[in-house]
């Protein structure tokens, strides 16, 4: 298994107390707690990232590796996407982070041109097959795309950094 690459999942925005106020405390509690787990990754080795860029959590991850990397220039951030047009229902605000994100990054792939029923949980399945690790951004819910993606890096015997996104507990599991 390849310790050097970690896959993000977690939540969308509407599934946090503070929804899309990423100015709440609670946002920037949780943003600083990310950077904490972005950079002891770093340290220890880890040197490509995979994102799935679903707002929220994986923008936020992917908005960190891109800051870390101006100092670590070895960092390397992958995005992959379900479909094209992924944001297209954006507000513009988070639409232009998106877009500056996928500038910046690597690489960019896409499970599909087009949209089909399931592309999201495939586009979960490959990052999880991409990487060694698995950083997510979790609230317990036994249902949903996060939980899935979980249950899926189990099964594959990935390693897992798992932080709540309200208490910010940091669970580890290999």
């Amino acid at each position: 298994m390849n310790t050097t690459t970690c896959a993000f999942t977690g939540h969308r925005p509407h599934k946090f107390p503070w929804k899309y106020n990423e100015l709440d405390p609670g946002c920037v509690a949780l943003k600083e707690t990310l950077k904490e787990q972005i950079a002891k990754l770093t340290v220890s080795g880890v040197t490509n990232f995979y994102s799935g860029m679903a707002d929220g959590s994986d923008v936020w991850l992917s908005q960190i590796v891109l800051d870390f990397r101006k100092n670590t220039p070895a960092l390397n951030l992958h995005c992959v996407l379900p479909c094209e047009g992924q944001a297209d229902q954006w507000s513009k605000s988070t639409r232009d982070r998106y877009d500056a994100i996928l500038n910046w990054a690597d690489s960019v792939t896409y499970v599909s041109r087009q949209y089909y029923d399931g592309c999201m949980l495939d586009r979960n399945r490959k990052l999880v097959e991409s990487a060694g690790l698995l950083l997510a951004v979790y609230n317990g819910e036994r249902r949903g795309g996060t939980a899935a993606t979980l249950r899926y890096a189990k099964k594959l015997g990935r390693e897992l950094i798992i932080v709540h996104p309200v208490s910010l507990h940091i669970t580890y599991e290999s």
